[in-house]
């Protein structure tokens, strides 16, 4: 164990190093040194105060303006308020029985002070903040090390604010800086210009200006995108090792047929697309591709075709849905599409054709064994399901190719398990619509193989999409009601979409949370509600009763939510695709892969609460036929807030590619080795998949020709521990099973 990896305890002791462990996860030497600054400080440039959020835990350089003691009426002790101010703006900094502090807060100095922001009487506060002085006056020694340079301030906790931070970390670099060890190699540093690792930490921490700064970001944002690289490299090499068999469809077989059949002209991207995938599933090791594509492009179009293919060459091909009803759909649809191509074996069947089975949680007993047996006998080529399909029982006679439909709601371990059931690695295919950011990450760092969907077939129509501020404009929303009315009266059908689904309180009390059930992983939103919400979230059975009573009563309105039967939503999803219900209210149950081409109109109530992608992939639901499609998003949110902002960006552009950035500027990257999609866990410090992606694609080449030469990585024993360190247990598995 080297220097870097020692417990942080005989640095700084065993008190504050549980305070480190506990609050900011930061447990070794090598953890302190690479806990970057969030932002720097200049004496005499003070902090924006009118910028705070309240409940957000801030460090601000302020200068003070005002001290004043008041001693309480009722009661003994007193309230030292203490206003501080940025030349603009003003913060209250409060103390309580802590009269002394007078000595030492004076008005005129400058200071920073850190703690949670507040609000009492309509002004924001601070309660008993920590704080440090750094005007020089009076000899002040802890003072004397800020001036004339940049003053760093760190993402700290309530329990160990910046400036602690700060001295923490002096004790760090002046020990062991010289056993931090080089994991670039000479050459690439040389040829990037870029300065040596303990010089960059040096300045990272102790910058005298901004062009150090900038050097170490330069240097530290080399070492992410360059080590993960090399993890991503030879994963790939070692997929490319591993055995699979090619699967090349036969001649006027299966797939030769099916292509008859299509009433419509593929897309010239459906083409390109297709080819991509049968050059891969030709090939004798897995294919590993990410298959991205706007709402409404035709994605499982290709894939179908990819698992025709597949099924050609005496293989098995399995569809891996994250709902029940959208595996029902999916079933559905493809089984009208295939004709009697799907009745293999059966009575009426084509010569040509294969049984395509499904399988869900909570069919009954002898459908399901039915369907297994044909899955383990080989009788059905496509088997599409739910979670169902991973359990140990499920077995496949030869599964040829995996296709995970909006990968981003299944585990590693889950697609692992399923790929396991071959007797060689299948084939893996993973779609999705809007890249979340996660898979925007995973994408620009080049660990897919990637394929991509950006042309919508012939007969799409164009969907326009408004925000309708229903608390500002009540008259709005009636207004919003109307047009359901106006789209029903014309022939057409709506969705009313909600957060959740209303059989009970979203949180009540001595009730734990609900855990989805195993085939129906609904969320209330993934964006989340205000902290200072004044009503819980718009429920489908609510807001359908309203609906029927009110502003559409006499129109047919039927719910859907994860909770009914998988009968129940079935009959319901059948009933609304043949017209003979007018508006669905639903949850996000229908956000993917749901296509009724007759309807027009959405409205999404509380749409703040949903996430970007997911809005755009449920405004995907309307515009899939030749009417015009139309998507309200309503929303109680002030126009000046971030969850407007949001709603705005949505409306204003159809481009699901444009929107994933807009997700990923808002939600950050996440863990893009990790199963963390929140940007809480983020391994990325420095470096930004958006902004840095000329730095990504170098590191790439150079992390890919590196790996060629010296797969092992034998003659760079630094990069070896460094990517030790980067990829712990749990990330290692993630990239192994991938």
């Amino acid at each position: 164990m080297g220097a870097l990896d020692e417990s942080l305890t005989k640095l700084v002791g065993d008190r504050t190093a549980k305070v480190l462990a506990d609050s900011l996860k930061l447990r070794t030497v090598g953890d302190l040194l690479h806990h970057y600054p969030r932002r720097y400080v200049e004496r005499g440039q003070l902090t924006s105060l009118d910028d705070l959020e309240v409940d957000e835990h801030v460090t601000v350089l302020a200068r003070i303006e005002k001290v004043t003691l008041i001693p309480f009426k009722a009661r003994k002790g007193d309230r030292l308020e203490v206003v501080v101010t940025d030349g603009r703006g003003r913060l209250s900094l409060v103390f309580f029985n802590q009269g002394w502090r007078q000595k030492d807060l004076r008005p005129g100095s400058q200071g920073l002070f850190a703690g949670k922001v507040g609000v009492f009487n309509g002004k924001r506060q601070l309660a008993s903040p920590d704080y440090q002085l750094i005007d020089a006056e009076d000899g002040n020694p802890e003072a004397d090390k800020f001036a004339g340079r940049l003053i760093p301030v760190y993402p700290a906790s309530a329990q160990m604010p910046s400036w602690k931070l700060s001295l923490c970390l002096e004790l760090a670099l002046d020990k062991h800086l010289s056993d931090v060890g080089e994991p670039l190699p000479a050459e690439l540093r040389e040829k990037h210009e870029l300065i040596p690792l303990p010089e960059a930490l040096e300045l990272i921490h102790r910058p005298r200006n901004q062009a150090d700064r900038e050097r170490a970001q330069d240097r530290l944002r080399w070492d992410e995108a360059f080590v993960l690289q090399v993890a991503l490299a030879q994963r790939r090499a070692a997929d490319s090792a591993l055995p699979a068999i090619a699967r090349r469809p036969a001649p006027d077989g299966l797939l030769t047929a099916f292509d008859a059949r299509l009433p419509f002209e593929l897309t010239e991207g459906q083409r390109t697309v297709s080819a991509e995938i049968f050059t891969d599933l030709a090939t004798e090791h897995p294919m590993h591709r990410l298959l991205q594509g706007e709402v409404g492009s035709g994605k499982t179009m290709v894939a179908l075709r990819a698992m025709l293919a597949v099924v050609d060459a005496g293989g098995q091909a399995v569809l891996l849905a994250p709902t029940e009803v959208l595996a029902q759909q999916h079933h559905r649809s493809i089984v009208e599409m295939m004709g009697d191509l799907a009745e293999g074996g059966m009575l009426g069947g084509s010569d040509l054709g294969t049984k395509v089975v499904l399988l869900t949680g909570s069919m009954g007993t002898a459908a399901r064994r039915q369907a297994m047996l044909d899955m383990a006998c080989g009788d059905a080529g496509i088997a599409i399901g739910t979670h169902a399909l991973i359990e140990d029982k499920v077995q496949f006679q030869d599964l040829g190719l995996v296709v995970v439909d909006e990968q981003h709601r299944f585990g590693v371990e889950q697609r692992d398990a399923l790929r396991a059931k071959g007797e060689q690695p299948p084939h893996l295919l993973v779609m999705t619509a809007t890249p979340i950011p996660r898979t925007v990450a995973m994408t620009v760092f080049g660990d897919l193989e990637t394929s991509v969907l950006d042309q919508l077939p012939a007969g799409r129509s164009p969907i326009s999409t408004h925000v309708v501020p229903a608390l500002e404009k009540p008259n709005f929303l009636a207004r919003a009601w109307e047009r359901v009315r106006e789209e029903v009266g014309k022939g057409h059908q709506a969705y009313v979409v909600c957060p959740r689904i209303g059989d009970e309180p979203p949180d009540a009390p001595g009730k734990k949370k609900r855990k989805p059930v195993a085939d129906d992983p609904e969320d209330v939103g993934d964006a989340g509600a205000a902290s200072d919400e004044k009503r819980p979230p718009l429920s489908v059975v609510e807001t359908a009763g309203m609906l029927t009573k009110g502003p559409l009563a006499g129109l047919r309105v039927e719910i859907l939510h994860g909770r009914l039967t998988p009968e129940a939503k079935d009959d319901v999803m059948r009933r609304f695709t043949a017209g003979e219900v007018d508006v669905l209210v639903a949850t996000t149950v229908i956000e993917v892969g749901v296509n009724v081409p007759n309807a027009t109109v959405m409205v999404i109530l509380d749409a703040d609460r949903f996430g970007v992608s997911q809005l755009h992939q449920l405004r995907g639901r309307v515009g899939r036929g030749s009417a015009a499609g139309l998507c309200l998003l309503v929303s109680d949110m002030p126009a000046a807030s971030a969850a407007r902002a949001r709603l705005d960006a949505v409306a204003g552009t159809l481009d699901g590619f444009e929107l994933s950035r807009i997700d990923l500027e808002q939600r950050r990257e996440g863990d893009v080795l990790g199963q963390a999609q929140s940007g809480v866990k983020s391994s990325l410090k420095v470096l930004s998949v958006l902004d840095d992606e000329e730095v990504i694609a170098t590191a790439r080449e150079e992390a890919a020709r590196l790996v060629a030469e010296d797969p092992s990585l034998a003659a760079h024993p630094e990069l070896r521990t460094a990517l030790e360190s980067l990829l712990d247990e749990d990330r290692a598995e993630y990239l192994e099973k991938g």
